[in-house]
């Protein structure tokens, strides 16, 4: 009987067909494998394969001719003239319709030692032969030229060199060899005749994340001013699907507007045209507040705001009615990490606000009917994601379920409340480190994912009168590091004196920009007075603002 390991397999430890590594495959009992290195799936595996050190490449290759012929591949536009220039051949079933294509690799010297056969119907492939010593596909095709276009596939090799035709002359097309896990790593291999042989080196990648990374990846490998990136237009996903649907202006059109790779940060300010000409919309969204909007226009995608105050000023429920607001006036996802209250307590305090009802209270008797009419109103929207924050909140954890809510779940708004906790829960202990480094890190997520992101922090207590009893706020006192201040677009301080004789000015807080980088206005803006029988914060009028 043979050995199964773990996860299934009765082989492994097998040398991949595919790229360099020696041991990562693992193979089923029905012949099906799977490399851990590329990680590609393989259909059917050679047992008898092994690594080569032979520097003649003398593999046997299996003479497909026999059972497939040159054809059009119709269902993609790929004329027969196309597949003969590559080699690529293609196997009918008895109804004419193509099950099979068999793209052919060569080693640098020519010869074929390897044959990738990609299965239509089920979209998988199989490798006879070993494509570890080979050049790109395509690569033997070619010599000196003023151009070269890199591919994600063979299909799109062969897509973009018919479409980019001008006469009887061809634009050099070539593809990486295994999927853009590998593409780096076959790049590497072939560098040296992309370098020599090519003025300018063309990164067409599929029109996805893992293609644009890939892209970015792969350009940073060539010299200065050698290498371009295409960005096909939003809808084409390569340049197979550009032909598939026979839009090769819009492909050729693309090439020539490909711009010399940068590294990141680099750019040319006359690219900016586009964006500097777009309207600028007044907010993304309001805040429930009239005053704080007059100042800053409310709140924008990709802008990270901090609020601010002393200890036990309400500066929670000042994020409760931001966030209920934001769940009555959009349509968009909200992501909240509470990280002083749980879920429930959190649920309960959004549905306070929109039940005008401090429903947590033992004497506030509400039926479980008017509690789920509070629940759907909000939390039950489905459009709000908590973090249930039991156990770690190590910086790399609240970074990693931060871009979770943004990317995977696409919310548009996250709060953190607040982030001194997260600072308490580092290990080295120094404060103000652990500060700049979640600013820095929620400040590259907010760039890059363009999310409006509310951060809350505490101050430190000025000399003299605490912040409890009415003193003002200031960037100055940001507790712990001045990067908050710094890496925040907008910073709004919240002032209350708390231990007040008169209730009026005990339950009155006002809200002060402290910095405003959209319009540069700072200041006093408004009051809110808290309702103590509805738990509310009403904006109140006044002539100071």
């Amino acid at each position: 009987m043979e050995e199964i390991n773990k996860n299934g397999f009765v082989k492994f430890h097998l040398p991949c067909p595919l790229c360099s590594s020696s041991d990562a495959v693992s193979v089923n009992a029905d012949n099906s494998a799977y490399c851990f290195s590329c990680q590609e799936y393989i259909r059917e595996y050679d047992m008898e394969l092994q690594p080569t050190t032979n520097s003649n490449n003398e593999y046997e290759v299996k003479d497909y001719m026999k059972e497939s012929n040159y054809a059009e591949i119709i269902d993609r536009n790929i004329s027969e003239q196309t597949c003969k220039k590559f080699g690529v051949t293609v196997k009918m079933d008895n109804m004419g319709t193509i099950t099979n294509h068999y793209y052919p690799y060569h080693d640098t010297q020519g010869a074929k030692i390897a044959t990738k056969t990609r299965y239509t119907k089920l979209k998988e492939f199989s490798i006879q032969g070993n494509t570890k010593n080979s050049g790109l596909f395509g690569e033997h095709l070619f010599s000196k030229n003023k151009y070269c276009i890199i591919t994600e596939g063979e299909l799109d090799a062969l897509s973009a060199y018919q479409m980019m035709v001008k006469g009887t002359y061809h634009t050099p097309v070539v593809s990486i060899k295994n999927g853009i896990s590998s593409a780096v790593k076959d790049i590497k291999t072939s560098l040296e005749w992309l370098e020599n042989n090519f003025d300018n080196v063309i990164i067409n990648f599929d029109n996805d994340e893992q293609g644009r990374v890939g892209a970015m990846k792969v350009a940073e490998l060539f010299s200065p001013g050698k290498c371009k990136v295409m960005h096909l237009p939003e809808g084409f996903k390569d340049a197979s699907d550009c032909l598939t649907k026979n839009k090769i202006q819009i492909y050729n059109k693309t090439f020539w507007d490909a711009k010399v790779f940068a590294p990141d940060g680099i750019i040319n300010a006359n690219t900016l045209l586009d964006a500097v000409l777009k309207p600028i919309s007044k907010s993304f969204v309001q805040y429930p507040f009239e005053g704080l909007n007059k100042i800053t226009y409310g709140l924008r995608p990709s802008e990270l705001v901090t609020f601010t105050a002393g200890s036990g000023l309400g500066k929670t429920q000042v994020m409760r009615e931001v966030v209920h607001h934001i769940i009555k006036s959009t349509e968009d996802k909200i992501g909240l990490l509470m990280l002083e209250e749980t879920p429930v307590i959190t649920s309960k305090g959004l549905m306070s606000v929109e039940a005008n009802q401090r429903l947590h209270l033992p004497d506030v008797h509400v039926s479980k009917e008017e509690m789920k009419t509070y629940f759907d109103a909000t939390v039950g929207t489905g459009r709000v994601y908590m973090f249930d924050h039991f156990g770690s909140n190590s910086i790399d954890n609240i970074v990693s379920r931060v871009r979770f809510l943004a990317k995977g779940l696409d919310c548009k708004y996250i709060v953190i409340d607040h982030i001194s906790i997260i600072v308490s829960d580092q290990q080295h202990g120094d404060e103000r480190r652990a500060l700049d480094e979640i600013m820095t890190r929620l400040r590259t997520l907010v760039q890059e994912t363009g999310v409006s992101m509310i951060v809350v922090s505490h101050l430190r207590r000025p000399e003299g009168k605490g912040h409890e009893e009415g003193a003002s706020t200031s960037l100055s006192q940001l507790r712990g590091s001045a990067s908050i201040g710094q890496l925040s677009d907008m910073v709004i301080g919240l002032e209350r004196d708390a231990q007040n004789d008169d209730p009026e000015v005990r339950n009155t807080t006002r809200i002060r920009v402290l910095k405003n980088r959209f319009s540069g206005i700072t200041g006093p803006c408004c009051d809110l007075r808290y309702d103590i029988d509805t738990g509310r914060l009403t904006e109140v009028k006044s002539d100071d603002f």
